[in-house]
């Protein structure tokens, strides 16, 4: 479990393909300091597993399912990705709870500077579309952030000079390919609901 509050940008130093995946190993230095092996870190939202420790760097394993379900298969040499360990317990929640268990990739569709913020704007498939509520929580590559707008499949979050300080938000531009996670509470409200099969219809109303 995560809170999307992201404590390093590390930096890819190395991806490997193997039988079943690809071997990825990022620097940095405060996460590999503190990380053992075995310990669960997201990775620009995706939750990988540490399997091997180096000076100032940690490796994960990303497998077929990791691959399919997010950015993963992107990843090269020098990309920047947001980092969080695992939160522990009785610490201080200031995000949200995160999984790190990518729902989908979405895009970038717009960035536009509103004052102090910088407004970005995400698309997603439609049928995750209802997990996204105005003033509710996402991630956007393990980052959580409060849905200021929605039109359709389409959400836009708000970024104070921070946020985008100390993320890789500050890189991404229209057309980007993202990690987004919905709330756990939205998909368990659903589900409870029995919406996510039947849909609204007149015989539930």
């Amino acid at each position: 479990m995560f809170t999307g509050l992201i404590e390093e940008v590390g930096e890819i130093e190395s991806v490997r393909a193997t039988a079943t995946g690809r071997d990825v190993t990022v620097r940095a230095q405060g996460i590999a300091a503190a990380a053992q092996i075995g310990d669960s870190i997201a990775v620009s939202g995706a939750c990988l597993t540490v399997v091997t420790l180096g000076s100032g760097t940690f490796a994960c394993h990303a497998g077929a399912e990791t691959l399919a379900r997010t950015t993963a298969g992107d990843w090269q040499r020098g990309r920047r990705v947001n980092l969080e360990q695992a939160l522990q317990a009785g610490a201080r929640l200031g995000g949200h709870f995160v999984q790190g268990h990518v729902d989908c990739v979405g895009v970038c569709t717009g960035r536009m500077p509103i004052g102090e913020t910088t407004e970005f704007s995400f698309h997603l498939p439609d049928d995750l579309a209802p997990y996204v509520a105005e003033k509710g929580s996402v991630a956007v590559d393990g980052v959580s952030l409060t849905v200021t707008r929605i039109t359709g499949s389409t959400f836009s979050v708000a970024i104070i000079p921070h946020t985008l300080a100390h993320t890789t938000l500050a890189d991404m531009a229209p057309g980007a390919r993202v990690n987004i996670e919905v709330d756990i509470l939205a998909k368990y409200v659903r589900r409870a609901m029995g919406l996510e099969s039947q849909g609204i219809t007149e015989e539930f109303l």
